[in-house]
């Protein structure tokens, strides 16, 4: 249905205006070509903050199991502490037969689809380092964010909506920098849609059954009509440009000449992709929408409809904290039950529709737990080997990469490191991570830094 503004003028009106100030935009919206062909045309990065535990979901180790109980000997890492296997079974699944926990059934039937990366490691064990290391390559300095160098890599495919959006990220950990575009052109950072209690506090001023997505306030302006914001955009537009032309290069007002007019022009797009009531009873019910707590549920439908509207990198913040340092087996219980529908829901609802194959979908948290109990049912951080995975996007399904030691303390096969995962997400992206640059303070900076491999184990 199209809505109107207060003059009465619909989003048809909004729509021709909005496109006349994209095109007399020129380069902003001009995509760069790709290093090479693309195997992924977005992304979805689904992150589940706090460090999950890999020995509990997705990196079976009989030994760990067979040896729980006994004193942890891990050398200089020894603590004193004893193993603790997993506390919930492994079971194999699909034709390829990975092992993933029984906690998450649905995401399960998916295995040959999931390439999972057994073999990750990052360089501290402290949150708020592991996690800005995990969005942009550094723990120590604040760097454009994994979604800010695709969006400048690759350019945005729809010019109405941000090419990078992140759906309710937590303040904290970095808050704004993990999707920050330092020092990038401002349009790369990403646009954050919704926040840490926004959320609920919206669901409960709505019925339950009609609460589009996370809210974005004031998208619309019912006070005047869009010619008047457009006549008001243009004398402002006119006054940030000629201070332009007056110091040449400053790129703060280069960003707020394009965020104002982007900001104009997703009025006519952005109410309708965040409206989940015109999605059929079916595809919400897939989710789990409407069956108790569901705004993760409700998260991964909109990744879906934001992806179909050509946004090129979504990023979701898992529900639950997954920093399970006691309580282990019903904390891991419950975050797995928050998670695992709309997950599978999310792969399945791509698939359908033909999208998986080119949408790369990525699970994965800032670092893992040990082998061995804090306390006696908790496990601490672990930097030195987690799991995570990744799908569709020209990943090779039913694919269990790389390992840890026996217990799952270490990475000793096909390490994969933060900077080789990086490099390896932006070539399926079609950007070899060595030629993406920028200038900057006197050298040339990339996400990967001076390292960084792609796993070439796991291109299909």
């Amino acid at each position: 249905m199209l809505q109107t503004t207060s003059s009465g003028i619909g989003w048809l009106a909004f729509s021709a205006l909005a496109q006349q100030a994209a095109a007399s935009e020129g380069s902003l919206f001009t995509r760069p070509a790709p290093h090479f062909p693309a195997r992924a045309k977005r992304v979805i990065f689904l992150t589940m903050r706090g460090g999950p535990s890999h020995v509990d979901l997705f990196d079976h180790k009989p030994e760990l199991l067979r040896r729980s109980g006994q004193a942890a000997s891990l050398g200089r890492d020894s603590t004193g502490a004893k193993l603790l296997g997993p506390i919930h079974p492994f079971l194999q699944h699909g034709q390829s037969g990975q092992w993933i926990s029984s906690q998450y059934p649905l995401l399960a039937r998916h295995a040959d689809d999931l390439c999972i990366i057994n073999s990750m490691h990052t360089d501290l064990p402290n949150h708020a380092q592991a996690f800005g290391q995990m969005h942009t390559g550094s723990f120590q300095f604040v760097r454009p964010s994994l979604g800010a160098w695709t969006l400048y890599g690759l350019g945005s495919e729809n010019e109405n909506l941000p090419g990078f959006i992140t759906l309710n990220p937590p303040a904290d950990n970095g808050g704004s920098q993990n999707y920050g575009s330092a020092f990038l052109p401002p349009a790369c950072q990403g646009t954050k849609i919704g926040g840490s209690q926004l959320p609920e506090l919206y669901a409960a001023l709505l019925k339950k059954d009609e609460t589009p997505g996370p809210p974005m306030k004031n998208i619309a302006n019912p006070q005047i009509s869009p010619q008047l914001q457009r006549a008001q955009l243009d004398l402002i537009r006119g006054m940030n440009q000629h201070k332009l032309q007056r110091e040449v290069h400053h790129p703060e007002i280069e960003g707020a000449i394009q965020s104002f007019e982007l900001a104009f022009r997703m009025q006519s797009q952005v109410p309708e992709v965040l409206d989940l009531r015109d999605e059929p009873e079916s595809v919400r019910k897939l989710y789990g929408i409407g069956q108790g707590k569901d705004q993760f549920a409700r998260q991964c439908l909109l990744a879906r409809r934001l992806a179909e509207a050509g946004v090129r990198f979504i990023e979701i913040a898992s529900p639950t904290h997954w920093d399970h340092h006691n309580l282990l087996k019903d904390s891991l219980a419950k975050s797995c039950a928050a998670t695992d529908r709309p997950i599978a829901a999310l792969l399945t609802d791509l698939k359908a529709r033909g999208m998986l194959k080119d949408t790369l979908v990525v699970w994965a948290g800032e670092f893992g737990r040990t082998p061995y109990a804090q306390g006696t049912d908790g496990r601490d951080h672990n930097h030195k080997g987690y799991s995570i995975w990744m799908a569709g996007g020209g990943v090779k399904g039913g694919l269990t990469y790389g390992a840890t030691d026996e217990i799952g303390h270490k990475a000793v096969q096909d390490p994969m490191h933060i900077h080789d995962w990086h490099a390896t997400m932006l070539h399926f992206l079609g950007l070899d991570h060595t030629q993406l640059t920028y200038r900057y303070g006197g050298r040339s900076f990339r996400l990967t830094n001076v390292s960084g491999k792609v796993a070439s184990g796991i291109l299909a």
